[in-house]
Order: C-alpha cells, then sequence, then structure tokens
C-alpha cells in the first residue's frame, strides 16, 4: 500500500490532525500530532491510530506501522 493511502486513512479519523507517514520498505511510520490527544495515554492514542489501519493489517496490505502520536506541544520539543 502506497504511503499516501495510508495517510488518507489515518487523516480521515483525525481531520484536525497534522498526518504524516514515511515507507522505508514495507515499514511505515505514522506521525499524528493531535490536540485531541491531550490527557490521553500513550497506549490510547496508538489504539486511537491503528483503529483505522486495523482492516488493511488484518489483510496483510500493511505489515509494519510505527505509530508517533503527539500532542502540539510534544511535537515541538
Amino acid at each position: 500500500m502506497e504511503a499516501s493511502k495510508v495517510r488518507d486513512l489515518v487523516a480521515a479519523a483525525f481531520p484536525d490532525a497534522s498526518v504524516e507517514v514515511a515507507l522505508e520498505g514495507g515499514h511505515y511510520t505514522v506521525t499524528v500530532i493531535s490536540a485531541g490527544f491531550e490527557g490521553v495515554r500513550p497506549v490510547a492514542r496508538q489504539q486511537r491510530v491503528y483503529a483505522p489501519l486495523s482492516a488493511a493489517i488484518a489483510a496483510g496490505t500493511i505489515h509494519a506501522v510505527n505509530i508517533r502520536a503527539l500532542t502540539p506541544g510534544e511535537a515541538q520539543s
């Protein structure tokens, strides 16, 4: 799956967020920066980002994903 398609899936779930996807080999790095992550534990943030990708992961279209889910303040640090 192209990185742009992964980005579109995640961006649809986080319309007010900054979403970037990098693809290296078969490994995706998904970075989501959202104020909606304020006060949310890291595992719950990752689960929220994972959710729109779960069907593609289950189908084997996506094999490896690294998720960075940050608040705007964390992204600037």
